[in-house]
């Protein structure tokens, strides 16, 4: 039997498509059979997840965990399979996803500045016709001729 004991990144890179997850020494510790197993950097040394469709990428990598003398190498496909691994794995870099959403957010914020300036300008306009409408019932000519400039 296989599980986590601590996962603990040493520290996290990312880049436009990639959330890079890399560990060191007593900061990744499994327990197989009772015993507990520390990494050890010799094969692989980082998770690789996609940032937009938050997939582990490399699930082929090997990584080694060490008891004494005695060496034990997972694949990453392996670990995944653990109940609590993907789990720690996503909330560790949750944080570095990229959200649709949040760039649908950005084209409706977008969408509606755009809106807001149309609409800005359809009340600026009625206002002026409103203004031009009082110069003529006050028979106003001086202002009526500024105010035509605005149309």
């Amino acid at each position: 039997m296989v599980s986590v004991k601590m996962l603990k990144p040493y520290y996290i890179k990312t880049d436009k498509e990639y959330v890079r997850i890399v560990l060191a020494y007593q900061y990744f510790s499994v327990v197989i059979n009772e015993k507990d197993y520390q990494f050890i950097p010799i094969e692989a040394n980082e998770f690789r997840i996609n940032r937009r469709t938050q997939k582990v990428e490399n699930v082929d990598a090997k990584f080694a965990f060490q008891n004494g003398k005695e060496v034990v190498y997972l694949t990453l496909a392996k670990l995944i399979t653990l109940p609590d691994f993907l789990q720690q794995l996503h909330s560790i870099a949750s944080s570095y996803y990229i959200n649709d959403d949040k760039e649908n957010d950005e084209n409706d914020i977008v969408e509606n500045g755009f809106e807001s300036a149309i609409i800005m300008e359809e009340l600026e306009k009625m206002n002026v016709r409103r203004l031009i409408d009082k110069a003529l019932d006050e028979r106003n000519e001086q202002a009526f001729n500024e105010l035509i400039k605005y149309l």
